[in-house]
């Protein structure tokens, strides 16, 4: 045993060292560009595919705009023209209502760095004659912008979770070489994770965005300190009973190799769900969660228990266990609680129940329709105080036309239907292969609902004429939004079945399975519910993308069911010697303290997506830390226990066990 875990050590540290430094290449082969993941049957990406006919280079467009009050001066429409040398750019364009400011497209070659491209144009605007004000923005602008909100996950986010877990295990375990054990643990796993999943990005075996590399990272970190907690406390239990520490991680790791295979089993199965999604952004997530999840069932299952069982009583030094010492687990708070729930259980359980229907009754206050590109920023970015002002002075789609594609025999009759309400301009931009290109420039902000809305009409005005397709910026986002909601009402079915059957299998039961989906789902709501209160009412949110509610339910189903599986393996294990009743109780006071730490581990490390000024993943951090606690302090410590030992031995019905 000795042997082994030496070989198990040196493997590990050998294979950290190789695969640490791709945590920090991810963002190379991340790709931010949100209509690089809709499917081919989107009508946007047809249009974006017919629209190679027309175009010599697919080159991004960003906007370079001026503005002075009171007009601008002679010397500042030079200043703007000289800003597109050495680009591919357009004359200056004034602004048709006023004086006050003017526009420069410039066309950024996607072979080369979009964001370096972008700073190259905003290093140029230094130099702006005093009291004018100059703007970078367009859609480069943006996704220069994106690429730069998303910089903070290779340093500030996991700084930020390391560190809030460091704490986390400094006041549960009061020792000073156990946090960096379970950290390093943790490190080992995204190395690997990183590594994986950027072979496989870079081969364009899977998308990877700027979210799911964040979500890898605080994924990785939360399951690997979760699954640690569990082995942890299992160990230090057997070393009051066991003298021997390799006998004592023995017995720990046959204890808890069955719960943490099943629970990363079951977050796994999970997250692959997403593989039905429609959206490459949203396929690309179930696999890389699942990678993560994976490397952290690895490193506590093998790296772990080899520095635990070498460490031996060490690694909880100075308060080591000592052979025949008594278990605290069944006394204290939790002894107490277990007290309360054998006592009064079905008071516990239709209190509880309540408590989160009231919280699910705002659900429907949840603003999930999606939001303006330019609200996806927490902070104020220059592409989107550039869309401000551009919108001040020129129609708001300009330099983001819609684009229509249609047989050129039809020209003039789609010109005539396409100018409906909320459309400044159409014309004509060119003909190739008996098809013609037409640009709508619209009123509105290219992200706006309003131009979403305009999107609408243009189709339903064209659609029927000459096999017309509409496509572009604002295209791209309302597709974006429909496949995102067609997602979401096939995905929940899929992943409530998988759990379903994985419960069954573990717990050789038909009706706990069903009970523990319902306690979770009722939790989602309640999340939810609350959520859209904090949401409208606290932060002041614009609204949500349609993709949050469906993040949030495959989180908190699959990591929900976590502790719930964490808990019921133990209550069956100690059924089959006490019963369900002496069984449930014994198994929530031995497990109550190691699966709370592990909620909010996993809560906090969670919460530190907030630290990225994005608002689709300070949403998420919201919604996964939120509901994590609410299942760890509510559903897993009070509402499954008091079903448990209210319905009795039927619960593990059909199975005999009583």
């Amino acid at each position: 045993m000795r042997v082994l875990a030496g070989v198990l050590l040196v493997v590990w540290l050998a294979l950290g060292g190789f695969t640490g430094p791709y945590a920090g290449k991810l963002s190379e082969v991340a790709e931010n560009d949100s209509s690089a993941f809709l499917p081919n049957s989107a009508e946007s990406t047809q249009v974006a595919e017919l629209q190679k006919k027309f175009q010599r280079s697919n080159a991004i467009p960003a906007i370079v705009v001026v503005e002075r009050k009171g007009g601008l001066t002679e010397q500042d429409r030079k200043y703007l023209a000289e800003r597109g040398q050495g680009f591919q750019a357009s004359p200056v364009i004034p602004a048709p209502n006023d004086n006050e400011a003017a526009q420069l497209v410039v066309l950024l070659d996607p072979a080369k760095e979009v964001r370096d491209s972008v700073l190259q144009l905003r290093d140029g605007t230094r130099g702006a004659p005093p009291g004018l004000t100059v703007l970078v923005t367009g859609p480069a602008a943006q996704v220069a912008d994106l690429v730069e909100a998303f910089g903070g996950i290779d340093g500030l986010l996991l700084v930020v979770a390391g560190a809030v877990v460091a704490l986390i295990l400094l006041v549960v375990y009061r020792s000073p070489l156990l946090p960096v054990v379970v950290l390093v643990s943790a490190v080992f796993a995204l190395g690997l994770a990183s590594f994986v999943v950027y072979l496989l990005a870079k081969n364009d075996v899977l998308a990877l965005n700027g979210q799911s590399q964040g979500i890898l990272s605080i994924l990785v970190f939360g399951a690997a300190t979760d699954y640690a907690l569990l082995l942890v406390s299992r160990f230090r239990e057997e070393l009051r009973d066991t003298e021997d520490r390799f006998t004592a991680i023995r017995t720990a790791w046959r204890g808890t190799v069955e719960p943490i295979a099943a629970s990363a089993g079951t977050v796994i199965l999970g997250v692959l769900c997403l593989l039905f999604s429609d959206l490459d952004s949203n396929k690309g997530l179930g696999p890389v969660a699942a990678i993560g999840i994976g490397a952290a069932l690895l490193t506590t299952m093998t790296f772990l228990p080899a520095t635990l069982a070498l460490c031996g009583r060490a690694a909880f030094w100075p308060f080591a266990p000592k052979l025949g010492s008594p278990h605290p687990e069944t006394s204290g708070l939790w002894g107490r609680t277990a007290d309360l729930v054998r006592r009064r259980p079905r008071a516990i359980w239709i209190v509880t129940t309540l408590v989160l229907l009231v919280g699910a009754a705002f659900l429907p206050q949840l603003k999930a329709s999606g939001t303006a590109q330019s609200d996806v920023f927490l902070t104020e970015v220059e592409s989107v105080v550039g869309q401000e002002v551009l919108s001040r002075h020129f129609p708001g789609g300009t330099g983001s036309p819609t684009v229509i594609v249609a047989a050129e025999s039809k020209t003039a009759e789609v010109l005539q239907k396409s100018k409906v309400d909320g459309v400044a301009e159409v014309r004509p931009t060119g003909a190739a292969d008996g098809l013609v290109r037409i640009e709508a420039t619209l009123k509105d902000a290219p992200d706006s609902d309003a131009a979403v809305a305009t999107v609408e009409r243009i189709r339903a005005a064209v659609h029927g004429i000459g096999e017309a397709k509409v496509g572009g910026q604002t295209a791209t986002l309302l597709d974006t939004r429909k496949t995102s909601e067609h997602d979401r009402l096939l995905i929940i079915p899929i992943v409530l079945l998988v759990i379903f059957l994985v419960l069954a299998l573990l717990l050789r039961s038909l009706l706990a399975p069903v009970l523990l989906i319902a306690t979770v789902v009722l939790s989602f709501a309640a999340t939810m519910g609350v959520s859209a209160l904090v949401f409208n009412h606290v932060f002041d949110f614009p609204g949500s993308d349609p993709v949050v509610p469906l993040f949030g339910f495959v989180f908190l189903v699959a990591l929900g069911i976590d502790y719930n599986i964490f808990l019921m393996t133990r209550v069956r294990e100690e059924t089959q010697r006490l019963g369900t009743v002496e069984g449930t109780v014994r198994g929530l006071s031995l497990t109550g303290g190691v699966i709370t730490s592990a909620g909010v581990v996993l809560a906090a490390t969670f919460a530190a997506l907030a630290v990225l000024p994005i608002l689709f993943l300070t949403q998420i951090a919201f919604i996964v830390a939120f509901g994590v606690l609410l299942d760890t302090l509510l559903v897993r410590s009070l509402l499954v226990p008091a079903l448990s030992v209210d319905i009795g031995g039927r619960i593990w019905w059909p199975s005999k066990l009583r």
